[in-house]
This record gives structure tokens, C-alpha cells and sequence, in this order.
């Protein structure tokens, strides 16, 4: 019979009252894959069947990965969609017309416009592409070239801690309408996904930050947010345990509001005359007064309008909208992609500059990307006085409409040029004579062609094979989730 008095709980199993029973667990039930672990935040318990935890180190798993977010960025990078073949559908150069169907009236006058600013010749082409390299910068221009001197020759951390928190502040000053844009689609958000007897306090508050966002009154609008919005919301949590989508766009708009109130003209001024108390940033930026550094701010190239910037704004206000629901399945899954290639392009485990260079030249659409590493010097190729040659890579994918996909790697060591090509089988056929023509047009620009080869493509070459450094970032602090 069971032993009602023993001091101690029985253990499973091993109860006498038990032994001649059948119980349904075997063994091995443990590794039972349809057996799930109840998830517990405050244990670590044993691996089970969850289906978020199975081949998490499979790279081809489409799963968000647990072991690393670089290899993460190197599964996405394998399987993010060819930004050429987006932009081909979504463009056609025929008489200023969109053709994709399921197009929206907004997104087509959105895609018409940029589509007329890639008509192009040489010259037009050569601003366009130097305006995209200036504008691919929040840092460029003489005042953050005397910082970066000043952040080499610093003797202590402390200094190079100033000069980075001066230009975050500067990054948060530049980015106030974009700031401003998230504080209100996240206001918004949060008054739709609340009840309607909240929400309509929420929306009247939101009104009032539209208003001091037209006026210019960032004080006010902190003073709002900080005062009346979020004391709002703690209510609303509170008293309803809303942990859903409203609490998760407050959260966001947190970290929004403290870059508000960092990148305001005080804070920027303030950051600034912090430098001027050490000697080695007070010797590089000597005589810049408050004025003459918000001229320099404003004047520099990433914030001048330029037809490169142009066409990218073009392009965000039609993704925008693709993505907020307008269009088509098909036009929204373009877009999404075209986006998705976009950041992960911009990661920070992206070792190499990317650019797009789309245009219409000489009645033929054109639509490249751009990869450019500066600094691609490889070990074992040193000069004949001992020291590392200078090395650039750089790899084209052009989409010629009418002929289709060329892949161009160039790699140079001072004037001397190697270009290999893979060339779609219509061009095929054409091979020496384009070897000649590439040859003779290096010539007539004072560069020496070491080796030029032209082949018809058997599939399209991938990043990691023209710049293996990607993978450099296996060597870097692996973080885990």
C-alpha cells in the first residue's frame, strides 16, 4: 500500500505502490520529439521537439537562426532576391510607362517620376554615380575629415568618446524628420491597435504633436511625449495588461523620443563645445564658430539634393506604399524584396560598398549594382621592393534590357587592370571583339590592361566568391541568442 507517512515527497518511478503498475512513459522519452518542454524563462531545460529549435545550425533553414547572427546575415545574404530583377519589373522604358500590373495609382506616379530621371547620357551618368557615392555618407566633408584626424592623434579615450558622442548627436540632428515621421506612425499605430475609448485620447494627443511638429517646437513636442503620451500608455497598460501591439510600438517609440531630444540644436552645440576643451580637437577645428559649424552641416554632401538622391527618395515613397498595402500581392512581394536586398546590403557585417546604378542610355534600359572593395590586397601578392601592392575589386551586375545579365569583375593594382566577363549567349559570340574594345578603352584612359577574358556565363557569380573578406566576420565576437 502507498506509505502515507514517509517525510518526503515520492519520486516518479520509484513509488513501491507503483512498481506493478504500467506507466506510459518509456525510458527514453526524454528524446521524444513530440514531447515539448512548457517554456519557462526562469529554467534551462532539455532540448525537445519545438520546432523554432530544429536545425538551427542548418544554413538551409529558413528558421531565424539561435547559434549566430553572422551566420544569419550569411543566410540571408544567400537567399536575398537579385535587386536587378526587381527593378527590371518593376520599370519598362517605353514612353515613361510602368507596366507592371496590380500597380496602384500613387506607387505608378511614384515609379513614372524616377523612371525619367534615368534617362541619361555619359556625363549625366558620371554625376549621377559620384552623387550616389557622396550621398552614401553621413560623414563626409572637410569638418568630419578634421575629426577623424582629431579621433587618430587623440592621446586618451576620452577624447575619442567626445568626438563619437558629437557625431551620434549629429546623426540624430540629421535624422529629425525621419524621427519625426516614426514618432507619428508609431502614435498612430498605438490609437488603432487600442480600444476606441482609449484610443481617442491618444489620437487628440497625436493632433497636438502633428501641430508642434509643423511648427517646429521640438521642446514642446518632448515635453508631450515625455509628459502627457507616456504617462498615458503606462495608464493604459496598466490597467488593461496590454502586452500586444500597442505596448511593442511604444517601446519603439522610446528609443525614437531619446534620439529626438539627443539630436536636438542644443544638444549638437553642446557636444560640440565639448571638443574644444582638449587640445588636439581644439588645434583641428580652431576657429569654428556655432554658425559657421551648422553652415558646414548643412552644406555638406549628404545633404545636398543631388539626382542620385533624388531617384531614391522616389523610390522609398513607392516602397512605401507598396508596403502599407497599396498594389498588388505581387507588386507588395517585389518591393518587400527589393528592401529585404537592401539592408542586408547595408549590414554591418558587409565588409563592401554597394550601389545601384539604374539608367536609360540610348533608348535601352540599364540596371547595375555595384560592389567596390578599396582595400582588397591579398597577401601574397606583394611589389618587387617587398611591400603590399594596393589592390581594388570591384564586381558589376548589369542587366542590359534585350540581352540580359552581365557579370564584370575588375580587380586593380595601381594602372594595371584585370577584367573577367560573363557575358549572356547572345553576346557570346561577340566575345574578342569586346576583349578588344575593353582593351583599347583602358588604354585611352592611361590604364594598362594585364588581362582581359570575355565567357558566356553558367550561372551568375555570388559575393562571397569575388570578396571572400565577407567571411572575415567568423573571426569577430560571435553573438548567441
Amino acid at each position: 500500500m502507498p506509505d502515507l507517512l514517509g517525510a518526503t515527497n515520492p519520486v516518479p518511478g520509484y513509488d513501491g505502490s507503483m512498481s506493478n503498475r504500467t506507466i506510459g512513459l518509456t525510458p527514453d522519452s526524454a528524446q521524444n520529439p513530440q514531447i515539448q518542454n512548457v517554456p519557462d524563462p526562469s529554467r534551462v531545460t532539455g532540448a525537445d521537439g519545438r520546432t523554432e529549435q530544429q536545425n538551427a545550425g542548418n544554413m538551409g533553414d529558413s528558421s531565424v537562426r539561435y547559434d549566430s547572427n553572422f551566420q544569419t546575415f550569411l543566410q540571408r545574404l544567400r537567399e536575398a532576391a537579385s535587386l536587378l530583377q526587381g527593378l527590371s519589373r518593376l520599370f519598362a522604358g517605353r514612353e515613361g510607362t510602368v507596366v507592371l500590373s496590380g500597380m496602384s495609382e500613387g506607387i505608378a506616379a511614384e515609379l513614372s517620376q524616377a523612371l525619367e530621371m534615368l534617362k541619361m547620357d555619359e556625363g549625366e551618368l558620371l554625376k549621377f554615380l559620384t552623387g550616389q557615392f557622396k550621398a552614401g555618407t553621413r560623414f563626409s566633408g572637410a569638418l568630419f575629415a578634421l575629426l577623424r584626424n582629431a579621433y587618430s592623434r587623440a592621446s586618451s579615450e576620452g577624447v575619442r568618446a567626445d568626438i563619437l558622442n558629437f557625431l551620434r548627436s549629429y546623426s540624430d540632428y540629421s535624422s529629425t524628420a525621419h524621427i519625426e515621421g516614426n514618432l507619428l506612425r508609431n502614435m498612430a499605430g498605438m490609437a488603432d491597435a487600442m480600444p476606441a475609448s482609449w484610443g481617442e485620447k491618444l489620437r487628440d494627443l497625436l493632433s497636438l504633436l502633428e501641430n508642434g511638429i509643423a511648427a517646429g517646437d521640438r521642446q514642446g513636442n518632448l515635453a508631450l511625449l515625455q509628459q502627457r503620451v507616456f504617462p498615458y500608455m503606462s495608464s493604459y497598460v496598466s490597467h488593461t495588461h496590454d502586452l500586444g501591439t500597442a505596448r511593442a510600438l511604444l517601446s519603439l517609440m522610446a528609443l525614437d523620443v531619446a534620439r529626438y531630444e539627443n539630436g536636438s540644436l542644443e544638444r549638437l552645440l553642446e557636444a560640440f563645445h565639448q571638443l574644444s576643451g582638449y587640445g588636439t580637437p581644439k588645434s583641428q577645428l580652431g576657429g569654428i564658430d556655432d554658425q559657421s559649424l551648422l553652415n558646414l552641416l548643412k552644406n555638406s554632401e549628404f545633404n545636398k539634393a543631388s539626382p542620385a538622391k533624388d531617384f531614391a527618395d522616389r523610390l522609398a515613397s513607392a516602397a512605401v506604399r507598396a508596403l502599407r498595402g497599396e498594389g498588388s500581392a505581387e507588386v507588395q512581394q517585389i518591393f518587400r524584396q527589393f528592401m529585404e536586398a537592401m539592408l542586408i546590403n547595408e549590414s554591418v557585417y558587409m565588409p563592401v560598398n554597394h550601389f545601384l546604378i539604374p539608367l536609360e542610355m540610348d533608348g535601352r534600359m540599364l540596371f547595375s549594382e555595384l560592389w567596390v572593395d578599396p582595400d582588397a590586397e591579398e597577401k601574397e601578392e606583394t611589389r618587387a621592393g617587398g611591400g603590399r601592392e594596393h589592390t581594388v575589386r570591384i564586381l558589376f551586375k548589369i542587366d542590359v534590357q534585350s540581352l540580359g545579365l552581365f557579370d564584370v569583375i575588375l580587380t586593380s593594382r595601381d594602372r594595371e587592370v584585370d577584367i573577367s566577363i560573363a557575358c549572356p549567349g547572345k553576346a557570346a559570340p561577340f566575345s574578342r571583339k569586346i576583349e578588344q574594345s575593353v582593351s583599347q578603352i583602358l588604354v585611352q584612359n592611361g590604364l594598362t590592361p594585364t588581362g582581359v577574358s570575355v565567357r558566356k556565363m553558367e550561372r551568375p557569380v555570388s559575393l562571397t566568391e569575388v570578396f571572400p573578406k565577407i567571411f572575415e566576420g567568423k573571426n569577430s565576437v560571435n553573438v548567441k541568442a
